[in-house]
């Protein structure tokens, strides 16, 4: 079990790393083009930026915790915020009409979910 929850930390770290450095780096008007991102259209670019930054945040808080061995406690506590991100990436999607979008964020957030419930239960870090 233990290997798995690192390898689906490890993907989660890709999407947010992935995320968080388009979001930071790409210009809005690029980013609201792409298939997906009408939303950035609709909100200001500090907004965007900072989303990004939590992402890349969230990237490291999936993964560098528990890989240097300090804190790993907020290896779940990352996942249990990636949650709760999703959810706003869900109703974002979802008033847009963006289905699609919606699934795969869903798919985040049952990753993340699962991420949480197995470093906080059935295979802590040290336990």
């Amino acid at each position: 079990m233990n290997l798995t929850l690192w390898i689906a930390a490890g993907l989660l770290a890709t999407v947010a790393l992935t995320g968080g450095i388009s979001k930071t780096f790409v210009p809005v008007a690029k980013l609201a083009a792409a298939p997906g991102g009408g939303w950035t259209g609709d909100n200001g670019a500090a907004f965007v930026r900072s989303l990004g930054a939590v992402e890349l945040l969230a990237a490291v808080g999936l993964v560098l915790p528990a890989a240097v061995g300090v804190a790993p406690v907020l290896v779940p506590v990352t996942a249990v915020c990636w949650v709760l991100l999703m959810v706003g990436a869900m109703i974002t999607h979802g008033r847009r009409g963006e289905r699609g979008f919606v699934v795969l964020n869903l798919v985040y957030l049952v990753l993340a979910a699962v991420i949480a419930w197995g470093r906080f239960g059935i295979a802590p870090f040290g336990g």
